[in-house]
Order: structure tokens, then C-alpha cells, then sequence
């Protein structure tokens, strides 16, 4: 045990035990707790929302002993401040070495998380390397993570300084607590209408005036509305009918009264701001009304999550080729647990799907639909609800943490029956999950990069089906990952081939334009191509729609002095500044530090600057210019960022309010327009061209996904690519639309080199403010690591990023075998080096960040 160990064992509760081993044996279920006074102490492991290496005990008291069970929350104090923890597990053996602090209080009488969460979050924490206090700080909502607020009470023992001894600000304070007798910092802020309070406070506390403590505050608030209905005296038409024929009040008084009338019958309940929204009234027009006693208003809890009739309505009948697939997949998931669909662009994938969901809800279960981008979910989300009406909801990061709170109690109690959402969509209570849907699987966007845990939604969602009984998870995509693919060809998935598009349309014809043979008169870089310009004007004239295809955000990634070659970096991060038009500003894409555009070189003094490569906010400048007409909208992460504005742009396109769309990823995955007929890609090249084994994976993936937006309904769409090399095998797989090709040889590469599927990978950053410090961290760590002849590390190296946000960055990369084994004790060194690390002062401030498969 570490001297630090040892320190925090004499202020806090000692750690139980190791959050690695939870996830290695079955769940432990809450023993009977039926107290008397001769019964041994009850003992709680508790995770609290922290990163701490292991998780503490507290002792629960004996007025809250037939209460407490794992899943519940409860306030614990850790370091002086209070948390709202969850309890993991329950026991008798009273620890030897120290004595714990006892459990102020629990939140409720029924467990928040279940007993799937609670194996879930352990396997997590063991599999991604982190502790479970993380898990829990990234799945459960906010507002049920009580906030700790500092409160001043007075010492009722004080008998008083004389009042020259306070100054004016302690007086004020002084006089309010004899008053109050305890304050909250927020309201001391009140009195002395100042923001710093901290020096008047400690003097107070230094004179033994007061005391400080911490509370727990309650965030989650209902949300209330005001509905309207009538007195008891005129619910019947008997005593309405005459009041109405010979009324005497004010017009717009009767206006409200028959327009009330009228919504009750229509809707049953109405809220006071629909009624005057649509009469157009006033308030003080309800209040007569009110106050006459002819109407009641009535303040109620209502929820944020919009509520629809419950429905199944399955109006579409599948083609010969999706109901064969349909069947094959019956069979295979009666037999394994996974299955791969693997569909091309659109075949239908989506309607076998619903297919899945009903079945499952007809059995009375639940479904988690995954998508890889919250742009995906606005379209997808109107068919779901056109077929099952209420008994789909959606969730995602843009949700605010109000509405997490009653999603989450709606999908706990199994009143939400289909679940679409993006990655963290997984870590909601499901009550009795049937089938998990990943749809789009190759993409990585379904792993977490930052903060821990940096899990692999697709991978997490296999376990966590497990859990449940004869659940059971789809994945599909055009393009597979490799592993799934491999994992099918070598058994252990289902695999489900569907290999036409929905009745029979044609693949969308792929065209290379060469840009290395274009003219070299034409300006540089080339946005859009004369044969680019060309097709672009035939998909207009015939009154069909365009995407254009560029992965890079802003105006242009970089500038460059034409004199010297100095480009502006950012002074966090060692990278250049993104030019963005819109803002007339440099902006850092890594820690979104903004700068004024530079025009004067600091390196030479040169006013000669020049803008290369261009992104999707240059492209929409080049596009208006050439189609002065055409009705252009963008599609990226600076352009739509409210809760709505993906669905509204995506409604916009499909109802043909838009002609050209320019985007990036977020414009090529899973989504279904029926009018485009041409989709271009404007720089393949920098996507042939990253330093990654998963390059040409990933291009083919992502070429073949934009090429899938057109002609998805004729059969009649182009895809125009535009690149220098010509000859990268990648694309005349891209053009044979042949994934098979592509994973033959990409797979022997993968062997020949030892990266997955038939290795693991674990990859370690290491941060510091110094670099010298991260990179003999980085060297500590590999040097333990290197003993193992099972293993292979290569590093440490610098990473193509060297410096964010004034962190110097060090990493190496781990290939284990596929030996379960190798792989625990691979994690056991690693969490050992970790603590050795953190011991050391030299190196206790280095950040080390373990990612388990990285993307």
C-alpha cells in the first residue's frame, strides 16, 4: 500500500475491493437484511461518481439498515464534502484495519440502477481499463447526482465579540446568522452584493462564529403547467347552456369561454397557454373568468418527453429478397447471440429492423436501436413513431438533464418499449431488453474518446445483452468492420447477406475524375471540377438533388506565408489554425481556442499569405458562385448545433427545399433522400492518406456510404469522385461496390503486421506540462511492459499531435494475442505501473489515459 493509501485511509473509508474483480463472477445479490439488536453491523461498497483506484465501504446504520440495497443512492461524506454514491453490494465482514464512517442517509427506497447496470458498469471498468466511480459519472443523469452546497451555521455555544471587532462586511453576516442561523454561500453573495466571500467567511469561521458544512441538493425539477377546467358548478351542459345564451360579460370573456369548450371536447385536457395562444387573450381575460368561479386552473406535473398514442402499424410488405433475409436471420438468432446483417446501400436493412421490433414488442420486451450520429436519429425517429406511435422514444447528448431524468425513469420502468439512440443510449436501465439493434456497426463514432470510459457502444452492447435473458444482438451495415466480419467467416456471429437493393434498383454509377490531369491554368486547390460543375448542372436541370461530400469543417485548414513558410499554429496545441469566413476568425479544432486572422508573418514580416486546402464553408462560397440559382445549404458541426437544427435541415432536403448539400460525415451515414442523384466527392485523396492500418478500411467504408445516398430510389444516381491518385486499390473496389475484395486483402495485411482481428490493442497517452516528465513516464510504463515475451509494445513515440491544450503528449501501443489470459494479466501490469506511477511525486501529476481497441 502506497504511503498516499495509507494517508487516505486515516481521513476516509478504506477501499473494500478491487473494481477489477467485480465483473469476474456473477452478480451478488442483496442478502436478507432483517435486523435485530444482536445482528452484526451491515457494511456498504459504495461507487461515488470520482476516479478513485477502488471503490470505499461505509457502515450503514442501524435505522437504515432494512432499506438499504445495492442499486440505491445513497450521501456519504469522502474528503470533507458529501456525494450521492451508488451502493454496489452489501455485507457483514466488518473490515480490520480501520473503522468505516457510516452512511448519512439514502434517496430513496427503491433501487435506482439495476442489477444489469451494476455487472455492467464492473465489466466495463475491468475491460476499459477504468474505475467504475467513471462508469457511473458518465451514465447516470446529472440531476440525480446530487450537487454538495457549502452552508454557514452559527455556533449556538458563541457568546459574541464586541462589534468593533467586526468589520462592516462580518457585521452584515454576523447579524443575518443570529437571525437565520445558517446561511448558503448564494445568499451570502446577497447580502454583501459580492462575489468574493471566501475571506469574510474565514474570518468569521477563525473567530469560532460560525462552522461550515456541506449539504446535498436536490437538481431535478418537475415541470408544472396550468390547466384549465371547468367550476363543478357548469361541468354539466345544464347549468353551461344557459350561462353561455344570456351572457352579459365582456366578448372576448364568451370568446375564451366557447373556444374552451370547444379544445375540451376536442382534447380532454387543456393547458392555460394553448387556450390563450389560440383565443389570443389575456391573462387578466382567464383571471375574471377565474374569479367569477366558471373556470378552475390547476397546477400540475407534466413530462418533458412528448407523449403519442401506443400503436403498431406495420403498413409496408417486405421484398422476396428481404423476407428470405428476414427468415435466415429468425434461424441464426436462435443459435447465436450476434448477427451480422450485412446490406447494401439501400436494400431495405432498416425495414427488417422494424420487422424485429415488432416481434419483440408483441413478446412484451425492449429494443435498443443504435445509431452512430444524432443526425441520424431525426429521420429514423418519424418512421419508428409512424409505426409505434408512443411506444418509441429517442435519446442522446443534446437532451438536457431534466429530460434524461424522466427518459431514464420511463425506459426503468419499461413503459418506453423501442429506445433510439446514439452510444450512450446503452447505459440507460432497461428493464427487460429483447434485441439490440447497432446499426451502420463499422462506424467509429461509437467509441468514446473522451472522458473515460472509452468504450466501444457496438462491442459493450454484446455484453450487456448477456445480461438479459435470450437477448440477442443485430448488427448491420454496407460496409462491416473487419472484425465483425471476421468473427462471422470464423463462426462466433450470424451472418445475414442481403446483397440487392430494395425491388431490385441499380448500384449508383462511380466515376473517377483525375485531378493531377486537370489543366494546370485552373486555379489551385480545384473545389469543384469542370466534370464535377458538369454533372451538378445535368442533376439540377432535371430538378434532382446534390451532396456534396468534403470531410473537413471552416473555410481552410491552414495559411501559409508565401515568403518563408511559416504557418499560425495555435499556442495551446501544436496545430495550424483552421481559417473559418463566417466568424473571421483562426480556430484551433482541438481546444476551440479563437485567434484574429493573422496578415502579417511574424517569422519575416510578410504580408503574403496564401489559403491552402478548403473545407465545406469554402465549398458553399464556390458552389453559390457557380450555381447563383440553386437553393445551397451546409451540413456540419459549426452550422447545426441546436437540440433540433439536424432534423429541421435533413426535413428541409427531404421535402426538396433544398438542392445542394454540402457536409461532412454527418450528410453520408444511414440517411435515405429520394431525390438525390448525385453525390460528389470533392477531395478523396485525404482520405486515402492517413498514417492508420484501418486507412483503406475506412475510406472504402466511408466512399461506398456517400455513394449509397444516391439513386436510391430509380437506380439512377452518379457518384463523381475527384482525386490525384488515381490508382489506390481502394477505389476500384469503391467502384465494383466488391467489400469482399477489400477484406481479402486488407485481412492478410492485418496478419502479416499483427493488428486486429488477430491481435488486441491497448494504447496509453501519457500528459504533462513537461515534456520531459510525460516521455520518461511513457518510458517507465513500456520499459514493465516489455518483460512480458507474450506482448509486443512498440514505443514510446510522439504522437502525430504532440501538444494539447499545453500538454506535452507521449504514447505507446500494446498488441496482446486473442488469449484471455495474456489479456488479464496484460490489465494486472498495467494497473500496476498505474499506481506505481501515481506514488511516485516525480510523475504524480501525469495525466495517463489507457484505451482499450482504440479507433
Amino acid at each position: 500500500m502506497s504511503a498516499a493509501d495509507q494517508d487516505l485511509n486515516l481521513q476516509d473509508n478504506n477501499p473494500q475491493n478491487p473494481i477489477n474483480t467485480a465483473g469476474d463472477g456473477p452478480y451478488e445479490a442483496a442478502p436478507s437484511l432483517d435486523f435485530t439488536p444482536d445482528t452484526p453491523s451491515w457494511y456498504a461498497e459504495i461507487i461515488v461518481p470520482l476516479y478513485l483506484p477502488q471503490n470505499y465501504t461505509w457502515e450503514i446504520p442501524a435505522e437504515l439498515v432494512s432499506m438499504a440495497a445495492p442499486g440505491i443512492r445513497a450521501e456519504v461524506s469522502l474528503r470533507n464534502k458529501k456525494y450521492t454514491g451508488i451502493i454496489k453490494r452489501l455485507f457483514q465482514q466488518a473490515p480490520e484495519r480501520f473503522k468505516p464512517k457510516p452512511i448519512l442517509s439514502l434517496l430513496e427506497d427503491t433501487a435506482l440502477i439495476t442489477k444489469e447496470q451494476l455487472r455492467f458498469w464492473s465489466w466495463m471498468a475491468q475491460y476499459y481499463l477504468c474505475c467504475e466511480g467513471e462508469v457511473m459519472q458518465a451514465a447516470v443523469p446529472s440531476n440525480f447526482k446530487l450537487s454538495s452546497q457549502s452552508v454557514l451555521s452559527i455556533n449556538e455555544g458563541f457568546e459574541g465579540h464586541e462589534l468593533e471587532d467586526f468589520t462592516d462586511e462580518e457585521y452584515l453576516v454576523a447579524e443575518a446568522l443570529s437571525v437565520r442561523r445558517e446561511l448558503r454561500f448564494s445568499e451570502i453573495q446577497q447580502i454583501l452584493d459580492a462575489r468574493h466571500v471566501y475571506p469574510v467567511v474565514k474570518k468569521l469561521i477563525d473567530k469560532s462564529i460560525c462552522f461550515i458544512w456541506e449539504e446535498l441538493k436536490e437538481k431535478y425539477k418537475e415541470k408544472k403547467a396550468i390547466f384549465i377546467s371547468f367550476h363543478p358548478d357548469y361541468q354539466s351542459d345544464e347549468n353551461l347552456e344557459p350561462l353561455l345564451n344570456n351572457w352579459t360579460g365582456a366578448p372576448t370573456q364568451l370568446k375564451v369561454l366557447m373556444l374552451f369548450r370547444h379544445m375540451s371536447f376536442q382534447d380532454g385536457e387543456v393547458q392555460q397557454r394553448d387556450l390563450l395562444n389560440k383565443a389570443e387573450a389575456t391573462h387578466a381575460t382567464l383571471k375574471a373568468l377565474i374569479t367569477k368561479n366558471i373556470l378552475v386552473s390547476e397546477s400540475r406535473s407534466i413530462t418533458r418527453i412528448p407523449a403519442l398514442p401506443q400503436m403498431m402499424q406495420i403498413d409496408f410488405v417486405l421484398s422476396a429478397a428481404q423476407q428470405l433475409a428476414l427468415d435466415k436471420l429468425r434461424v441464426s438468432m436462435q443459435f447465436k447471440s450476434v448477427n451480422l446483417l450485412h446490406g447494401v446501400t439501400a436494400s431495405g436493412k432498416t425495414q427488417i429492423y422494424l420487422k424485429l421490433m415488432e416481434e419483440q414488442l408483441k413478446a412484451g420486451r425492449q429494443v435498443l436501436y443504435m445509431l452512430p450520429e444524432i443526425a441520424l436519429t431525426a429521420q429514423i425517429i418519424r418512421r419508428l413513431q409512424h409505426h409505434f406511435g408512443g411506444h418509441v422514444a429517442v435519446y442522446h447528448s443534446k437532451f438536457n438533464p431534466n429530460e434524461r431524468v424522466e427518459l431514464w425513469e420511463k425506459v426503468r420502468s419499461g413503459e418506453i418499449k423501442i429506445l433510439l439512440g446514439a452510444r450512450s443510449a446503452l447505459l440507460l436501465p432497461f428493464k427487460d431488453l429483447g434485441l439490440i439493434i447497432v446499426d451502420e456497426e463499422h462506424e467509429s463514432s461509437y467509441k468514446q474518446q473522451e472522458p473515460a470510459p472509452r468504450y466501444n457502444a457496438r462491442d459493450a452492447a454484446i455484453y450487456y445483452a448477456s445480461l438479459f435473458n435470450n437477448a440477442t444482438v443485430l448488427l448491420g451495415s454496407a460496409t462491416p468492420s473487419l472484425e465483425s466480419y471476421y468473427n462471422c467467416l470464423t463462426g462466433k456471429y450470424g451472418l445475414v447477406t442481403l446483397a440487392e437493393r430494395y425491388e431490385n434498383v441499380d448500384m449508383p454509377v462511380i466515376e473517377i475524375e483525375n485531378l493531377s490531369a486537370l489543366p494546370k491554368e485552373l486555379p489551385r486547390p480545384v473545389l469543384i471540377a469542370p466534370v464535377m460543375e458538369e454533372r451538378i448542372k445535368e442533376a439540377l436541370a432535371e430538378h434532382k438533388q446534390v451532396i456534396l461530400f468534403q470531410n473537413r469543417r471552416g473555410y481552410s485548414p491552414y495559411q501559409v506565408c508565401n515568403t518563408c513558410g511559416w504557418i499560425p499554429q495555435c499556442k495551446q496545441c501544436a496545430v495550424s489554425l483552421t481559417f473559418h469566413k463566417g466568424k473571421n476568425k483562426l480556430v484551433c479544432h482541438y481546444c476551440g481556442t479563437e485567434y484574429p486572422v493573422v496578415s502579417t508573418c511574424i517569422a519575416c514580416g510578410s504580408h503574403d499569405f496564401q489559403r491552402k486546402k478548403f473545407g465545406t464553408e469554402q465549398i458553399e462560397e464556390a458552389v453559390a458562385g457557380l450555381f447563383p440559382n440553386a437553393r445551397i445549404s451546409r451540413m456540419d458541426y459549426d452550422s447545426v448545433k441546436g437540440k433540433y437544427s439536424h432534423d429541421a435541415l435533413i426535413k428541409i432536403f427531404e421535402d426538396q427545399k433544398v438542392d445542394i448539400l454540402i457536409g461532412t460525415q454527418m450528410v453520408v451515414k444511414g440517411l435515405d433522400f429520394e431525390h438525390v442523384s448525385l453525390v460528389g466527392i470533392l477531395d478523396a485523396d485525404g482520405l486515402l492518406n492517413f498514417a492508420d492500418f484501418r486507412v483503406n478500411e475506412r475510406a472504402f467504408q466511408l466512399m461506398e456510404q456517400v455513394s449509397g445516398r444516391a439513386g436510391r430510389k430509380d437506380g439512377k444516381g452518379k457518384v463523381l469522385i475527384q482525386v490525384s491518385n488515381v490508382h489506390h486499390p481502394v477505389l476500384g473496389f469503391v467502384q465494383a461496390h466488391d467489400y469482399n475484395q477489400m477484406y481479402q486483402q486488407e485481412l492478410g495485411y492485418r496478419q502479416q503486421f499483427s493488428y486486429p482481428p488477430f491481435t488486441r490493442l491497448i494504447k496509453i497517452l501519457f500528459k504533462h506540462k513537461e515534456n520531459h516528465i510525460a516521455q520518461e513516464a511513457a518510458h517507465i510504463m513500456a520499459g514493465a511492459l516489455k518483460t512480458n515475451s507474450h506482448i509486443t509494445v512498440l514505443g514510446p513515440a510522439v504522437p502525430a499531435i504532440e501538444r494539447i491544450r499545453n500538454q506535452y503528449l507521449w504514447e505507446i501501443l500494446i498488441k496482446i494475442p486473442k488469449d484471455a489470459e495474456i489479456m488479464k494479466f496484460c490489465r494486472r501490469q498495467i494497473h500496476q505501473q498505474l499506481m506505481i506511477l501515481e506514488s511516485d511525486k516525480r510523475y504524480a501529476r501525469v495525466i495517463v489515459l489507457p484505451d482499450v481497441d482504440p479507433i
